[in-house]
């Protein structure tokens, strides 16, 4: 317009002849045509300094980490920084493209946005994403360019399941164990979605930092825990790759060389490592893959079991003297266990210590190897002692057969068989006290046993004695063998019936304790913890104080001749100590005595044990079947056999296992069951059996012995369908057992 303006000025000039006008018309027209030229080089400028402005700008934003887009008016894409390109791609032409498959109504929010961004300079909007919150800014370049930049802002919470994108496996569980949400790399590593947390970990989740095991699809996968905080009852746990090996080469370098004895095990016994100095101390160059019960043996109950409560941590570390089974002789070893978390995997810690050389366990070794040498003199003599009753007994069983009870013999063949019970019951205890015998623990409720052994104690104490039960509050369940407990019970409240010959009351009581400090008495000393006290208390003749350390020792007995065999109380001992539990004895002379029984609580759930789904067999008769009856005894396979002979059973006989496997070589031959001794010259019954299950699967096993049953307990369970027969055993034990096992 001003370019025409001045055009006609010009033009204006030049025509007319007047010759003021014409130079008043010239000078409005050349200062309208400088005023186009300025404003001309003013836009030019302009551009040029906004064009340079904007490649400084580009420069800048093209490092940035978050994607960053440069548009024109009409949101045509005229600028991608790396992180853009590699985030969203280089097909995309405009901002729409880009976005409308993160948002939703991706055309409103651009409009809405660049509205803005024109108005003041810039806008920023925050929207939900498919992984978690897009942040989305804007700032005005010019009037027709604008930056744009892309954040995504990834939330870890459930709700959002930011998670999910992770290449990081985690999963989120409530306090029930319930999973609530698996990302795709944890389901991708177990090939399932996992809806509890043992599908994960089956031995649940362990402590923050420390290592586990997950169950993949190609086999365990070895993984470091990390725990989150969570709100509510969630947990958030993933799972971080583990230490590379170098790291742990440097702390098996410095175990090595420590001047302790060191080993460490696995949560399952299995041994880790042994340094020199242990490996010196047990005699032995090289422990290989040794499992904890099969280096150390002598708590009575299963030395596993004591492994398990340290690292469930059930027990605090503790020393127990035990006996090394591999060094060429006996050897006595303190061993003193710990929880450790090695390269995040959790275990036990064992320090070995000779006990003969620790003087402040001078008075606890003696004591040890007391009950070691009772130990071994009942174990040695059960076996001959057990064959021998076996046969007595059985023979007895099969004379009865064709002794009735109009019989003239049939009450001295009674007396033989009632005797032979009283002696096998001898041997039991003496096991009991030593703490060889084999115990089956399960969890417990005190109250319920009790209740359950009421009727039976009234009828022991008789009528001149009442007994009174009282319960001082709820009690936690403990673990202990049912049948043993009561065995205690009985012997403790027979005790105190005898103690009040003139009549009385004897009480019962229990109580929960809790101990914040740990409680030493009587050269024991009870770990602080919650324990569920039984108390028997009678008001009778009492005990010298000099004799009170004696009680507890077999055959010991202040009663007089024929009245007592002196195992009663020292059965209670084993038993009790052999079920992780303390006895204690307070008297006072002509005012009565109280025993005190301290069971540690054992609230943690009962193990799950996953059985073999039994295969279908055809139902067989009483008195159908082969049974090949293993047994170096003659005696004892001479009774075994005729009485499984006179129940219809066919009895194939062999004396060694030698013999056994070599009666199986015929394939021809159909076997039901292996009825065979544990111990023998040569093989024992476990490896043979071994062997032949591997072509006979399908077999059922019976094992018999006369030694304790530990002697099997440790191998007993990784052979299927078998059971286990103790000697003496009668003639309806065996031909019971045997039909159990083949229906």
């Amino acid at each position: 317009m001003l370019l025409a303006a001045a055009l006609g000025f010009l033009g204006f000039a030049a025509i007319s002849e007047q010759p003021l006008v014409r130079l008043a018309a010239l000078g409005c027209g050349l200062t309208l045509v400088a005023l186009v030229l300025l404003a001309r080089a003013v836009v030019a400028w302009l551009g040029w300094a906004d064009r340079r402005e904007s490649e400084r700008l580009f420069r800048l934003v093209a490092l940035d980490a978050a994607a960053s887009f440069a548009t024109d008016e009409s949101g045509c894409l005229r600028f991608r920084n790396a992180a853009a390109a590699a985030q969203f791609g280089t097909t995309a032409e405009t901002m729409l493209s880009v976005l409308q498959e993160r948002i939703t109504s991706p055309g409103a929010v651009l409009q809405r946005l660049q509205t803005r961004a024109a108005s003041i300079g810039a806008a920023r909007e925050d929207l939900p994403g498919p992984a978690g919150i897009i942040r989305i800014s804007v700032h005005r370049m010019s009037s027709d360019r604008f930056l744009w930049r892309i954040d995504e802002v990834k939330d870890r919470g459930l709700g959002s399941r930011g998670a999910e994108t992770l290449s990081l496996p985690m999963l989120v569980v409530n306090k029930a164990g319930l999973v609530l949400f698996a990302n795709e790399a944890l389901r991708k590593l177990l090939g399932r979605r996992p809806k509890q947390i043992e599908d994960v970990l089956p031995r649940g989740v362990g402590r923050s930092g420390e290592e586990v095991t997950l169950i993949g699809t190609e086999g365990p996968v070895r993984a470091m825990l990390a725990e989150l905080e969570a709100q509510g009852e969630r947990r958030e746990i993933f799972f971080l790759p583990t230490p590379p090996e170098a790291e742990k080469g440097a702390a098996l370098a410095d175990f090595e060389h420590v001047p302790v004895a060191l080993m460490s095990f696995d949560p399952d016994g299995a041994l880790r490592a042994a340094n020199k100095a242990a490996r010196d101390l047990m005699w032995q160059g090289d422990l290989g893959s040794a499992m904890f019960h099969e280096l150390f043996e002598g708590l009575g109950r299963p030395v596993s079991d004591w492994l398990a409560d340290v690292v469930s941590e059930r027990l605090p570390g503790s020393a127990e003297v035990l006996r090394a089974r591999k060094m060429g002789e006996d050897r006595f070893l303190q061993v003193t266990l710990r929880r450790i978390v090695e390269a995040g995997r959790p275990g036990v810690l064992a320090v070995l210590n000779d006990a003969t050389a620790l003087k402040t366990l001078e008075a606890q070794f003696v004591q040890s190897q007391k009950m070691q040498a009772i130990g071994q003199l009942a174990g040695g003599i059960a076996h001959d002692f057990n064959n021998l009753l076996t046969a007595i007994s059985g023979h007895c069983d099969l004379l009865l057969l064709r002794h009735g009870r109009e019989d003239a013999a049939f009450a001295d063949l009674e007396q033989i068989r009632q005797n032979s019970n009283r002696a096998a019951a001898l041997v039991g205890q003496l096991l009991a006290f030593s703490r060889k015998q084999t115990l089956k623990p399960e969890q417990l409720d005190l109250e319920e046993v009790l209740s359950d052994l009421t009727h039976l104690l009234n009828r022991l104490v008789g009528e001149r004695i009442a007994l009174r039960s009282s319960n001082a509050g709820p009690l936690g369940p403990i673990r202990a063998d049912k049948r043993q407990l009561e065995q205690v019970l009985m012997n403790l409240v027979v005790n105190a019936r005898d103690a009040m010959p003139e009549g009385g009351t004897i009480r019962i009581e229990t109580e929960p304790v809790t101990l914040t400090e740990d409680l030493k008495r009587d050269r024991a000393s009870v770990p602080a913890g919650d324990y569920a006290v039984i108390r028997v208390i009678d008001h009778g003749i009492g005990i010298p104080a000099d004799r009170l350390q004696k009680i507890f020792e077999p055959f010991y007995t202040t009663k007089r001749v024929g009245e007592g065999t002196g195992l009663g109380l020292s059965t209670a001992y084993g038993i009790v100590k052999q079920s992780g539990g303390f006895i204690f004895v307070d008297s006072v002379l002509g005012e009565g005595t109280t025993f005190q029984l301290y069971f540690p609580v054992h609230d943690a759930p009962e193990p799950v044990v996953i059985e073999e789904t039994p295969q279908r067999r055809t139902l067989v008769r009483q008195g159908e079947g082969v049974v090949l009856l293993v047994e170096d005894e003659a005696p004892v396979r001479a009774f075994a056999s005729r009485a499984l002979r006179l129940r219809g059973y066919t009895v194939l006989e062999a004396d060694s296992a030698e013999q056994a496997l070599k009666t199986l070589e015929d394939p021809t031959l159909e076997v039901d069951i292996f009825v065979t001794d544990v111990v023998m010259p040569g093989m024992d019954g476990p490896s043979w059996v071994r062997l032949a299950l591997q072509d006979r699967p399908n077999v059922r096993v019976i094992f018999v012995s006369g030694y304790a049953e530990d002697c099997l307990s440790e191998g007993q369970a990784r052979i299927p369908n078998s059971v286990f027969l103790p000697k003496p055993f009668s003639l309806n034990d065996l031909t019971t057992t045997v039909q159990g096992q083949l229906n």
